[in-house]
């Protein structure tokens, strides 16, 4: 006779291995990542996705493993930050952004900055940081527009996260990034400036090697257009994104025969450098000189008078880079498929009182 235990064992079912996560992933058609937040609840899911990964979810009756998941949030990963940017106040927000994130509930992270002098190969310094067991890098402008390190950071199989910026060409889709659309946000701002009556307005820009320089110029050239408005070669001028170079840039603006009533310029620390240079020249901000900036940095409400500007969540948005990043340093553990990821947050228009409808003058008489 057949042993009871025996017996036993044939009426029960045969263990299978439980669904998992990836399997969910591939019957939704997303990325694993996507699948973890809406296990997790995270609100950046589109509803259409979400509706598709619970149904996945449903059909193979799939279940989180609790315990598993909480062992992945006790591990803290490494995290590069490798920053060269010349502005305080907007490399202040990036930190800020990233202590945000950090201490991240769900995903701790230790965050070791690098700076990379200038004269110093932007490569080797990140070749290093990876060398030394940092398993991603987040760069910020003007790092996230270097091609050559894109490359060589890809080339050792490293996660990496772009604040700021969005690349062109065969690494567009290879990187995860998160931005504003700094073309649409330049071009509400001089659509605001011709509004309030300016013609002559002067664009200071940035270095059209970085892509939110480009975009800028882009969206002031268009609203430009758009009003009809000729854009007089004379009024485009130079700048590096630091308050030495708005000054140089401002001086060679009014100093003009015929100068501007209004000036744009593509950051904060140009534009306080602008009202620096008018009150120099005895000229009223915002009476004689309309001055706006771009960014929201804390130079724009410690000058006076405070400036009108771009605000862009910097903070935020390197608080969701450092997130995505961990996320996909997770994946690459857990030997899941990285899908980059790309964010564009909003901006807005914040009016303070340096721009104002430009002092009509009477006429000179003969």
């Amino acid at each position: 006779m057949k042993d009871p235990t025996a017996l036993l064992g044939d009426m029960l079912p045969r263990t299978t291995h439980p669904p998992t996560m990836k399997a969910v992933a591939q019957l939704a058609g997303v990325s694993t990542m996507t699948v973890s937040r809406v296990v997790n609840g995270v609100e950046v899911v589109r509803p259409d996705t979400v509706a598709r990964v619970r149904a996945a979810i449903e059909q193979l009756n799939y279940r989180p493993n609790t315990s598993a998941r909480m062992l992945a949030v006790q591990e803290q990963v490494g995290v590069g930050v490798l920053y060269s940017n010349p502005s305080g106040g907007y490399l202040g927000e990036i930190l800020v952004g990233l202590l945000e994130g950090a201490g991240h509930q769900q995903m701790p992270a230790r965050v070791v900055l690098d700076k990379c002098p200038p004269g110093a190969s932007e490569v080797e310094r990140a070749t290093e940081l990876i060398a030394s067991g940092l398993q991603g890098l987040v760069l910020p402008p003007p790092l996230s527009d270097n091609a050559e390190l894109l490359d060589a950071v890809e080339a050792a199989g490293t996660p990496v996260a772009l604040v700021a910026s969005r690349p062109t060409g065969p690494q567009r889709d290879l990187v995860s990034t998160v931005t504003v659309d700094d073309a649409a946000a330049a071009q509400e701002m001089t659509r605001h400036l011709i509004g309030l009556g300016h013609r002559r307005i002067a664009f200071i820009r940035g270095p059209l090697s970085q892509a939110a320089s480009r975009h800028r110029l882009e969206g002031f050239q268009r609203a430009m257009a758009a009003a009809g408005l000729v854009v007089e070669p004379e009024l485009l001028v130079d700048g590096d994104f630091t308050y030495r170079s708005g000054l140089d840039a401002a001086e060679r603006l009014l100093a003009q025969a015929q100068a501007p009533t209004a000036i744009f310029a593509a950051n904060d620390d140009m534009a306080a450098a602008s009202v620096a240079v008018a009150h120099q020249r005895g000229l009223h901000v915002p009476g004689d000189l309309s001055v706006v900036g771009f960014d929201d940095t804390a130079i724009a409400t410690t000058v006076w008078p405070e400036l009108t500007t771009i605000r862009q969540p910097i903070a935020e948005m390197s608080c969701r880079a450092l997130q995505i990043l961990v996320e996909q340093i997770h994946d690459q553990v857990n030997r899941h498929l990285i899908s980059p990821e790309n964010v564009v947050l909003g901006h807005s228009l914040v009016r303070r009182q340096s721009d104002a409808p430009p002092r009509v003058r009477p006429a000179v008489q003969a």
